[in-house]
């Protein structure tokens, strides 16, 4: 998520094509129709609406003008971020989950125009970078317990963890599991999160804290769902190897809808029963129960 050593002589035109995506979401806010009836896409209420939930946000205005007149662009691509933006089109206003802090938050935010958008941030003097330009974002600091040299490892032995593993497994208060993170805000926990997005934390280096957590925090929350729907999960730098095996191991292959460039969408449904918390078969039950 965080791009600090960002290029600013990239070409301008970029920028330009960042703002039209945003303009074009405010222009099928208010002025698309159907059956002759202005809707809105971005907040749509099971077919009901008012004159507000078709007027323009000041987030989204902020927006606009922010990356209209910034050289400082996203960090994913036009085709990737294209695939989060056409969920939250069909689900805003929503519950929208983003692990990292960027350059693109202000974006994100303008996405989920009326909708709850909460950014989960690992560095504290880049928070308050951040919110110096853009305050009226929402962020939590988190205190990641893991570092990505310890990626094989965790995923090696956490079936060997009850803690990690169903039916004990849980976020809140669970520091026997290292996965979990286990001391976020009360609101993280209490929300069901529609739309899940991770581009964070750091996971270049040794020493960084990879994004092992995120993802299996991410998978938990999905799986416990207990509104109508899945979750939808949007997982950046899978070209990299801890962000891949994680995915496959927690989001599952099966529930992988779209690939753009270096970003996976999921749609993880709840876990109803054992067999759907976990990416393996019924007929791996019983070698998974003696790990366990």
């Amino acid at each position: 998520m965080k791009n600090r050593n960002v290029v600013l002589g990239k070409p301008f035109f970029i920028t330009i094509i960042i703002a039209v995506v945003i303009t074009g979401a405010l222009m099928i806010a208010s002025l698309s129709r159907t059956g002759g009836n202005t809707t809105s896409f971005l907040c749509t209420f099971s077919g009901s609406r008012s004159k507000d939930a078709t007027e323009t946000t000041p987030t989204q205005l902020l927006a606009v003008l922010h990356y209209a007149t910034s050289r400082l662009i996203p960090q994913q691509s036009l085709s990737e971020i294209r695939v989060t933006f056409d969920v939250l089109q069909i689900l805003s206003p929503c519950n929208f989950l983003v692990f990292g802090l960027g350059h693109d938050s202000l974006m994100w935010a303008s996405f989920n125009p009326r909708g709850t958008t909460l950014f989960l941030e690992e560095d504290i003097k880049w928070v308050h970078r951040i919110l110096k330009n853009v305050p009226n974002l929402r962020v939590y600091d988190v205190n990641y317990e893991t570092r990505l040299s310890e990626a094989d490892e965790l995923l090696s032995s956490y079936k060997s963890v009850p803690h990690c593993m169903p039916p004990d497994v849980r976020l809140r208060g669970n520091t026997r599991c290292k996965l979990a993170l286990s001391d976020l805000p009360d609101e993280v926990y209490n929300k069901e999160w529609d739309v899940i997005v991770i581009d964070a934390p750091r996971g270049y280096m040794a020493e960084t804290p990879g994004r092992m957590s995120a993802i299996f925090t991410a998978a938990v929350m999905a799986r416990a769902r207990v509104s109508p729907g899945v979750t939808h999960v949007m997982l950046h730098d899978v070209n990299r190897k801890v962000e891949k095996e994680y995915a496959q191991e927690f989001l599952c292959e099966k529930y992988r809808v779209k690939a753009v460039q270096r970003l996976w969408h999921f749609e993880i449904p709840p876990a109803p029963t054992f067999f759907d918390f976990s990416c393996i078969e019924k007929e791996d039950l019983f070698l998974f129960k003696i790990l366990a």
